[in-house]
């Protein structure tokens, strides 16, 4: 879930009605978490962000940044707590206890929990249903590394010989979620300081040994063998082990390896006050150069902080924030705020700073040099060949758009190509590019931009009622959109290395639809693959194959393109195959099943 970095798309604060509503979500998903623990993981007067992310994961996080719970689908129904949570309240799950080193290297690197790697304690197996959240232990430790979700009950566990996976795991420690947090405020910060295990076979993230392939955790026999041999190896001396329980939740001892340890060591740089004030203005200017736009502009400093500014650090270092001379966001930005270089205001609503422009013009600003980031991990040989051979299947979609001549002379004014395609983002830049080089943003309200003749033109001619007034400004939120809807919808089509397709107008979904013939039979028929550059003939051909049943192609009377017909209502295993093997996306696909009442 968290193995890969993940941007926020959005933050928000929760309001009273929604933190009562999360509280009761949490309370019914976790039977065992009572009001005084969760009143200990999110306290009733702390306030609690809203962080959406691109794959959908939304992630409760209190103040001070440190996550506590995230739900994988949205909507409350697959709510999680992070490790975090779990080291202020190991009680509020069950928890299935590792046999030792060998089996949690696995887990910290991104593997799921398979029965033989869990030690099976005295009084037999637990009892569990399917779909239950269960965290991981290491032996001599009450604190959790790592949470998921059953995959069976203990009675089909058992009729299976106690073999294959028993957790997916959905976040373990040190993944990305867990890396989020890094430089805030966490609860028993201890944790993450030199986290070493005892266990001499504990090696750690990041050390070169540790990595499993997604195979491991997805049932390839091969490294399910390997991993059941090395928690058949560690068994007995795990046993021996639990005889020296560390009763203390400040005691999570990970032992890594040598290569581990000196990373660490590395990483924790102890930095004076002056030091950290430094490292801050730098950050501050290389997002400022990089990744701050005008269209940004304003942005509340915690979303500054947390999307901008830290991942601008150098890598291997931690920015904290409460170790500067200031001690505090809303301090150090007004000070940036004295000196000239930005203007920031107090939104006395929500009781957060909000940075409202940018003084490109100031000596420090210009005289900075903005460093370029160099890739920072290199694919193996066999990663390199993986990942070549998945492109070469990949379908990718690309949605573009071409001026009109509404917006045209927007483009010529900044220098662009009327004639080019543009991507969403791109066109974007370039009505922004436009309003600062014009100077349109409203000087008593940064939020705001004028509308001269030619950009009122771009953005409303044509679209206003005969005998309405045009607008005189808009909100810079709207700018983007508007601009983008005016112009010539297009799209690229590419699949695997192959040359990319430009076609007019926007995408054209594939439609599948079921319907009944004479002698109450099924067919389903399929239009609008060649959007997708899926050859009909083919196309008709695997289908015939894969679903053991009689097709056939032809064209669609009157109109352009083919129409394949299988015999059979095969639409949701025909749907889901276009997906998994095509890798048309969802959103394209559009589903009707007439014999359905």
């Amino acid at each position: 879930m968290f193995k890969k970095a993940v941007e926020a798309k959005s933050h928000q604060r929760l309001s009273g009605a929604d933190r009562k509503k999360l509280r009761r979500t949490v309370r019914n998903r976790l039977p065992l978490l009572t009001d005084e623990l969760l009143d200990t993981i999110l306290p009733p007067k702390v306030e609690i962000t809203l962080s959406k992310f691109q794959n959908r994961v939304i992630v409760y996080s209190i103040e001070g940044g440190c996550p506590m719970f995230f739900d994988i689908d949205g909507r409350g129904t697959e709510i999680f707590p992070t490790v975090f949570a779990l080291w202020e309240a190991p009680e509020m799950l069950p928890s299935f206890m590792l046999k030792g080193g060998e089996v949690s290297r696995y887990i910290i690197g991104g593997a799921d929990l398979m029965f033989p790697g869990i030690l099976i304690p005295p009084q037999g197996y637990p009892s569990f249903s399917a779909g239950e959240i269960w965290a991981v232990k290491v032996p001599g430790n009450l604190a959790p590394i790592a949470v998921g979700c059953t995959t069976m009950s203990s009675e089909e566990a058992l009729k299976a010989g106690l073999r294959g996976k028993a957790l997916r795991i959905t976040h373990y420690y040190r993944d990305f979620l867990w890396e989020s947090a890094e430089g805030h405020h966490v609860p028993n910060a201890g944790f993450m300081e030199d986290v070493v295990m005892e266990d001499p076979a504990y090696i750690a993230p990041g050390s070169g040994e540790d990595i499993l392939d997604t195979s491991a955790s997805t049932g390839n026999e091969e490294d399910e063998s390997a991993l059941e041999t090395a928690s058949t190896s560690v068994a007995d001396a795990t046993n021996d082990a639990e005889e020296h329980v560390v009763g203390s939740m400040n005691e999570l001892n990970l032992v890594d390896d040598v290569c581990a340890t000196e990373t660490n060591t590395d990483k924790q740089i102890t930095l004076s006050p002056e030091e950290v004030d430094a490292l801050l203005d730098q950050c501050l200017l290389q997002a400022l150069h990089t990744t701050l736009k005008e269209k940004d502009l304003p942005i509340p400093g915690s979303t500054l902080w947390a999307n901008h500014v830290l991942p601008c650090r150098p890598s291997g270092l931690t920015l904290d924030i409460k170790k500067s001379s200031l001690k505090k966001l809303s301090k150090w930005l007004q000070s940036k705020a004295s000196g000239g270089m930005i203007s920031v205001k107090e939104d006395k609503h929500k009781k957060e700073i909000v940075l409202i422009s940018v003084n490109r013009s100031h000596p420090d600003y210009k005289s900075f040099k903005p460093e370029k980031k160099k890739a920072e991990v290199s694919e193996s040989p066999g990663e390199r060949s993986t990942s070549q051979a998945q492109s070469e299947k990949g379908l990718e979609i690309i949605e573009v758009y071409k001026p009109s001549i509404h917006n045209s002379a927007i483009f010529a004014s900044v220098g662009e190509d009327k004639g080019n395609l543009y991507t969403a983002s791109e066109a974007t830049d370039v009505v922004f590019k436009y309003i600062e080089k014009e100077n349109l943003v409203k000087p008593t309200n940064k939020s705001m931009v004028v509308l001269d003749p030619i950009l009122c033109d771009a953005l409303f001619k044509g679209a206003i009622k005969k005998g309405s007034a045009y607008p005189s400004e808009i909100h810079k939120k709207d700018v983007g959109s508007t601009f983008v809807g005016r112009m010539q919808p297009n799209h690229v089509v590419m699949r695997g290395g192959g040359e990319p397709v430009v076609r007019k107008g926007a995408v054209k979904p594939v439609q599948i639809m079921t319907e009944r013939r004479q002698g109450n039979k099924k067919v389903t028929k399929v239009t609008g693959m060649e959007t997708f550059l899926i050859d009909p003939d083919s196309f008709g051909s695997e289908l015939q194959k894969k679903f053991a049943c009689s097709t056939s192609v032809g064209e669609l009377p009157g109109k352009k393109g083919y129409e394949v017909l299988i015999q059979g209502g095969v639409i949701d295993n025909l749907a889901r195959y276009m997906v998994e093997h095509y890798g048309v996306p969802k959103r394209y696909i559009e589903v009707l099943d007439k014999t359905r009442k």
